[in-house]
């Protein structure tokens, strides 16, 4: 059983690898070096988060889709805020 995780988490990390290399073709920068990136850095809670998130928003000129994106933007932040939690402790176990 945990080779198939493995297998899946190293089938995974081909993928994420190849998305990054994929955006630094396509925008000329790496993701980590993006100013969303750096200022999302400094967000430690996930009202810090949504806040950011929500500023980009904004600026979006169709107050339609600014309302469309901030509700995906919450639904976003709501579900990836537990996962890092879990990633962090398994990358934690893995250490053990």
């Amino acid at each position: 059983m945990a080779d198939q995780s493995l297998t899946g988490s190293a089938r995974f990390q081909v993928l994420f690898e190849s998305a990054l290399q994929a955006y630094k073709k396509k925008t000329g920068i790496t993701l980590a070096e993006h100013p969303l990136t750096v200022e999302l850095e400094s967000c430690h809670t996930v009202e810090d988060v949504t806040t950011l998130l929500q500023r980009q928003a904004e600026a979006v000129s169709d107050s339609q889709a600014r309302n469309k994106s901030m509700k995906w933007i919450k639904t976003t932040v709501a579900i990836l805020t537990p996962l890092s939690g879990v990633v962090s402790l398994a990358d934690a176990v893995g250490l053990v």
